[in-house]
């Protein structure tokens, strides 16, 4: 094959190679590099470590706490009830769990503002639980490069024992975080009885099973994945950053050109500081991308991937003081904002920087509804609630002696711990009166529907729909609550 060029008068024959079609197929996307992230000791590690404890302290035993001979914390929805220590909260109360919810969300804005992803590197069940599987992996198969090169080796039986060794464990810890869970919503005593007795549910096993499940794939396999690609917080943080958010940083100024240094350059610069002898600081020993739990080099500057575990800060600060002595040199990877490594800010500048307009007003924000919550929770609700529902078979009827009755089904809640006697009244028309039962019992954290026939004289009353007001009032304690509901009384035409 060839192709003819022509110039003026001559015409030159030139061979053009066809080179044939290929049907390789060209990958749109990288294939995931599983990260061995590598151990790393300092006082960030510890602090981590400090909330897995206290996270999973709370997470495994507040099922196990009883308050009142009942679990101290427990989701009760088949009797549409939830205990929260002293608190029996009903359905109506939902409420309470709006403000939390939002209480929640300002929070989580708030520390964000401050100091970026800090919920994500020590607190976040993602964070906490592939820690605790991360360690059971370091026990059983080695630190980074003995996982490495076991997972390079042939099978053989010892790789085959560690590798269903650590899965054991895992699956172990996955089922009771499963089971834990289930036991915020049955009694964690019944549901172990009921295993033992082998009767559990069928829902029981789902969730045991479904959140045992999530719990191992989520912390044993795709761990970095959930945070850079399936968490919304990663993507959305970045409109609350800003130049005075403390996010972990690289200092680029010191540490550039980064590079290895022999033992005459490390003498200068310990001589002369950091930085002072025309070499970064930085020995490009990788080990800050090694125990990143993302895998990303925090030296290319703040990364969505980043969740602010500071992993990276504790192990340059070790490396710093093997490089140049204790102490001296540490702060090449720390927190710090972008305006305070562009004006080299002191450490009170920072502060002070920090405690800008939106954190003010989201702490405002926050306080206030905190204050509100509590005091609403502590004095203004009720230790019961009544709702009035007329009796829509029956609007109104006349009886004997021509008094006209209507029929209301009175549901009454008690949120105490306690038996509980209520006194029913009415007002709102002449000659108003209840027919029915006026006192009425209710069980500790319990509720009641009964059926109230209201009846009035003739002619007290204009025909049609009437106001009137529903009184109930605790008996039990001599100047107890007392709760009113409004209704309405139909007098026929």
């Amino acid at each position: 094959m060839y192709s003819r060029a022509q110039s003026g008068q001559n015409s030159v024959a030139r061979v053009i190679p066809i080179v044939p079609a290929t049907t390789a197929a060209v990958p749109l996307y990288e294939a995931h590099q599983k990260v061995y992230p590598r151990s790393v000791k300092g006082r960030f590690a510890t602090l981590r470590w400090c909330f897995v404890w206290l996270t999973q302290i709370v997470f495994y035993g507040l099922p196990w706490m009883s308050w009142n001979a009942r679990p101290a914390v427990l989701f009760d929805l088949a009797a549409r009830k939830f205990y929260i220590f002293g608190l029996v909260m009903w359905p109506q109360d939902f409420i309470y769990l709006t403000g939390l919810l939002v209480i929640s969300a300002l929070s989580l804005f708030l520390f964000t503002a401050v100091a970026g992803r800090v919920w994500c590197g020590y607190a976040c069940p993602q964070t906490v639980y592939t820690e605790i599987f991360l360690w059971i992996e370091r026990h059983i198969e080695g630190d980074r490069h003995a996982r490495m090169r076991l997972d390079a080796a042939p099978w053989s039986a010892a790789k085959v024992a560690r590798k269903i060794g650590k899965q054991m464990a895992w699956i172990g810890v996955a089922l009771w975080t499963g089971f834990t869970f289930v036991g915020y919503f049955t009694p964690i005593r019944v549901l172990s009885n009921e295993i033992l007795a082998l009767s559990l549910g069928g829902w029981e096993i789902f969730w045991v099973l479904f959140y045992g499940f999530a719990t191992y794939g989520n912390a044993g396999f795709m761990r970095e994945q959930v945070c850079k690609h399936m968490c919304p917080y990663a993507r959305f943080q970045g409109a609350m950053f800003d130049k005075d958010t403390l996010t972990i940083t690289y200092d680029a100024e010191r540490g550039e050109p980064r590079g290895s240094k022999s033992r005459k350059e490390r003498q200068a610069a310990s001589i002369l500081g950091p930085g002072l002898d025309g070499v970064g600081d930085c020995v490009d020993c990788s080990l800050c991308v090694q125990v990143c739990p993302t895998g990303i080099d925090i030296r290319d500057g703040l990364q969505v991937e980043c969740i602010g575990c500071a992993a990276c800060i504790d192990i340059c600060d070790t490396v710093m003081d093997k490089v140049y002595g204790e102490n001296e040199a540490r702060g090449l990877i720390r927190y710090s904002t972008a305006h305070a490594i562009a004006a080299h800010s002191t450490r009170r500048e920072l502060w002070q920087r920090m405690l800008r307009p939106r954190v003010l007003l989201y702490a405002a924000v926050l306080t206030t509804l905190v204050v509100a919550l509590l005091l609403s929770l502590l004095w203004l609700r009720k230790p019961f609630r009544v709702d009035v529902i007329r009796d829509r078979g029956a609007l109104s009827r006349i009886v004997e002696r021509g008094y006209v009755e209507n029929t209301y089904r009175l549901q009454i809640m008690n949120a105490s711990e306690q038996p509980q006697s209520f006194r029913l009244e009415v007002s709102g028309l002449p000659g108003l009166r209840v027919a029915s039962e006026d006192l009425i019992e209710v069980s500790a954290a319990d509720s009641r529907a009964v059926a109230v026939r209201l009846q009035m004289p003739p002619d007290s009353a204009r025909p049609g729909s009437n106001p009137i007001k529903f009184h109930v009032r605790e008996s039990t304690v001599p100047g107890g609550t007392e709760v009113v509901e409004r209704s309405v009384f139909l007098v026929p035409w």
